[in-house]
C-alpha cells in the first residue's frame, strides 16, 4: 500500500522539479540589462543567449553520470551548477563583481547543462516508477517545464517588480530548495511491482486526473499574469499558484486510504445471516482484465506486432520476400528492438536510424521556438513597449505548457 502512495509522492517531486527548473525560458525578461551592463552588442547577446541552449548539448553527461552514482547525487550537481551558473550572472548584473565576456558565456552554458541534468533525474524517475504508463508520466511532467516563466514572473511581481535582475536570483536559489523538498521521496523510492490490468487502468485514471488539474494551473496562470501595482494581490496570486502545485500531495493520500480501506475494511465486510462474502471489485475487474486482454497492457507490448508475427510463424521467410521492394519497410524494421523500456548500450544506439531521425527532428523542430523566446525582451523593446516584456514572457510560457500538454493526447486516443 505505501508502495503505491510514494509512488505519486515521487511524481509530484517530479513536477515541482520541472515546474521550476525550465530557466531559460526567462532569460527576455533580463537580457537587456545584462546587454548593457556588459557593454555588448545585440549579436554577443545573441550568443550568449545560444550559450544557455548549447549547454543542452552536453546533457549527455548526465547519463554518463548515472552510471556512476545515485540518482539524489545528480539532482543535486544539477542544483549546484545552475546556482553557480545564474549566480555567477547575477553578481555581474548587479555590478558586484566585473568578468569578461568569455565567463559570462559559460556561466550561461553552464546554467544551459543544469537544466538537462535536471530532466534526465525527472526522465529516469518517471520511468523507473511507471513502466507500463510512462508516456503518460512523462508528458505530464514535461509539460511543467514550460510554465517555469510563468511563475518567476509571479514571484518577481510579489517581491520586487521593478528590479529584473531578481529573475537571476530565483534562477539560483529556486531549484536548489525545490532539490532539498524533492529528496524525501526521491531517496524513499518503492520497489518496483508489476501492476495488474486493473492497477494499470486506475493509474491512468489518477494520469487524466492530475491533467486536469495540470490545465486549471495553467488557467490560472493565463488568466492572472498582468502585472499589478498592489503588492497583496500579487503575493495572494503567487500563493495560489503555489497552492495549485501543491494539490496534487493529496493523491497519495488518496491512494493510501483506498488501499487501506480494500485491505481492511473492505475485505472483511460480510452481510449479516448468509453465508455470501461481498466479491472484491477489484479482483473482479482483474479477472474481467485478464479474460478481455486489457489495452493497458500497451505498456508492455512489442513495438512492431507484424514483426513480431514474423518472428513466431513459420512463414517468416515469405513475410519478409513481400517486403522485398518496400525500401520504407526494411528502413523502419531493420534492427527493430523487441520490448519498450528496454536498456541497450551506446553503440548500438549510434547505430540506429530511428535515433538519429529522433535527433535530427528535435535538432531542427526543437530550438524554432527558442529563437523567438530569447529575443521577446529585444522585441518589446524595438515596439516601445519594454514594461510589457513580463507579460509576453508569461503569455509564451503558458502557451508552450500547453503545447506540451497536448502531447499526451495520443496516448489516451491509444488506450
Amino acid at each position: 500500500m505505501a508502495g503505491q502512495s510514494r509512488k505519486w509522492m515521487i511524481l509530484v517531486a517530479t513536477i515541482w522539479i520541472q515546474a521550476f527548473t525550465g530557466t531559460n525560458f526567462d532569460f527576455s525578461t533580463y537580457s537587456s540589462n545584462l546587454k548593457s551592463v556588459l557593454g555588448i552588442s545585440q549579436v554577443q547577446l545573441n550568443y550568449l543567449a545560444v550559450a544557455s541552449d548549447l549547454g543542452k548539448v552536453f546533457g549527455w553527461s548526465s547519463g554518463l553520470a548515472l552510471l556512476y552514482f545515485p540518482l539524489w547525487t545528480v539532482l543535486f550537481a544539477a542544483a549546484i551548477m545552475g546556482f553557480v551558473g545564474y549566480g555567477v550572472q547575477w553578481l555581474v548584473i548587479t555590478n558586484v563583481i566585473s568578468l569578461p565576456y568569455i565567463l559570462v558565456f559559460l556561466c550561461c552554458l553552464l546554467a544551459g547543462l543544469s537544466i538537462c541534468w535536471f530532466n534526465t533525474v525527472c526522465f529516469v524517475l518517471c520511468i523507473r516508477n511507471f513502466p507500463a504508463n510512462r508516456s503518460l508520466a512523462l508528458s505530464l511532467t514535461v509539460s511543467f517545464n514550460g510554465v517555469s516563466a510563468a511563475l518567476y514572473t509571479l514571484a518577481y511581481n510579489a517581491i520586487n517588480p521593478v528590479s529584473t535582475e531578481l529573475y537571476l536570483l530565483l534562477n539560483a536559489l529556486v531549484p536548489l530548495f525545490v532539490s532539498f523538498a524533492a529528496l524525501i521521496p526521491i531517496l524513499r523510492q518503492p520497489p518496483l511491482e508489476p501492476l495488474p490490468p486493473d492497477g494499470v487502468r486506475r493509474d491512468s485514471l489518477m494520469f487524466l486526473l492530475l491533467n486536469i488539474l495540470a490545465v486549471l494551473n495553467g488557467v490560472y496562470l493565463l488568466l492572472f499574469r498582468s502585472k499589478t501595482s498592489d503588492v497583496t494581490s500579487a503575493r495572494l496570486l503567487f500563493g495560489g499558484s503555489i497552492l495549485l502545485l501543491i494539490l496534487p500531495l493529496c493523491l497519495p493520500g488518496l491512494v493510501y486510504a483506498r488501499n487501506w480501506y480494500l485491505h481492511n475494511i473492505h475485505s472483511s465486510f460480510r452481510l449479516e445471516g448468509s453465508g455470501f462474502i461481498l466479491v472484491d471489485v477489484d479482483e473482479l475487474e482483474m479477472h474481467k482484465g485478464m479474460v478481455t486482454r486489457e489495452a493497458s497492457l500497451e505498456g508492455y507490448q512489442l513495438l512492431n506486432d507484424d514483426v513480431v508475427r514474423a518472428v513466431n510463424t513459420p512463414d517468416q521467410k515469405s513475410f519478409i520476400e513481400d517486403d522485398d521492394g518496400c525500401c520504407c519497410t526494411k528502413l523502419i524494421t531493420k534492427n527493430q528492438l523487441g520490448m519498450l523500456g528496454e536498456e541497450h548500450p551506446l553503440s548500438l544506439l549510434l547505430c540506429r536510424s530511428d535515433f538519429w531521425l529522433y535527433y535530427i527532428a528535435y535538432f531542427c523542430g526543437g530550438t524554432i521556438g527558442l529563437v523567438y523566446s530569447n529575443n521577446l525582451g529585444q522585441i518589446a523593446q524595438s515596439l516601445g513597449q519594454s514594461s510589457e516584456t513580463t507579460t509576453l514572457v508569461t503569455l509564451y510560457s503558458s502557451f508552450s505548457f500547453f503545447g506540451r500538454l497536448l502531447s499526451a493526447t495520443p496516448d489516451y486516443i491509444r488506450a
